[in-house]
């Protein structure tokens, strides 16, 4: 059964308008703007009216499936709506979904989740015909448009994605993952060389103080090392 899906001209945040209203039970709510979007890690995500898909989606709880499994696997399921061919996007660790531009690695979206009550709320944010221009980022962000991808109308989008997200149990394999084994990576906290990406979603690295495994919620400024 498809989710009930409810489009509005503006919101201050999908996500934020689901968590204010449980009684709308699961459905999936698209906004043509947000005024206060936002990323991982507090992260502003914003762009011009139009320019961007801004969607969240309350859906029944994934028992048995790590957190940082669920948003993989969301956003990888959300790229291969975006780009069915697999061509062009891919996922970096642990839940953005990028693609390779003139030899350097771009952001086009992000997806956060949480978990209120029963309800497991996914919000999703890709850049479609603009990039917002924010200097200074490792990872510069880019919009399809100008990875050569014409994603469907938008509201056809959305449902497109709600229908991918049905069965977040079911693995997903992303066309490319970032970083891969033998990447040297660096963060705010620590560098280290990945050696691979956990089945719980997590991140295994050689450091100098030994392996680590490291959670999203832990990790700030993952970068290539050098």
């Amino acid at each position: 059964m498809d989710l009930p899906l409810i489009r509005l001209a503006e919101v201050d945040s999908t996500q934020a308008f689901l968590r204010r209203n449980p009684h709308l039970g699961f459905c999936a709510v698209l906004a043509d703007r947000q005024t206060e979007g936002r990323g991982r890690q507090g992260n502003r995500w914003e762009s011009a009216a139009g320019a961007g898909l801004w969607l969240s989606a309350a859906l029944p709880a994934c028992a048995g499936v790590a957190p940082g499994m669920v948003l993989q696997r969301a956003m990888t399921a959300a790229a291969g709506v975006l780009d069915p061919e697999g061509r062009v996007l891919g996922l970096k660790w642990p839940n953005d979904l990028v693609a390779w531009r003139g030899g350097r690695l771009v952001k086009v979206g992000g997806i956060l989740g949480e978990q209120v009550g029963g309800r497991l709320i996914l919000g999703l944010g890709v850049n479609l015909r603009s990039a917002p221009d924010i200097p200074g980022r490792a990872f510069p962000p880019a919009c399809l448009r100008d990875l050569g991808l014409a994603p469907p109308p938008i509201q056809s989008l959305a449902a497109q994605i709600t229908k991918s997200w049905r069965d977040l149990e079911r693995e997903f394999q992303p066309p490319f993952r970032w970083p891969e084994a033998g990447a040297p990576i660096r963060w705010e906290e620590g560098q280290g060389t990945c050696l691979g990406w956990e089945p719980d979603g997590r991140l295994k690295v050689a450091t100098s103080a030994g392996l680590q495994r490291l959670s999203a919620g832990e990790v700030t400024g993952l970068g290539l090392d050098g």
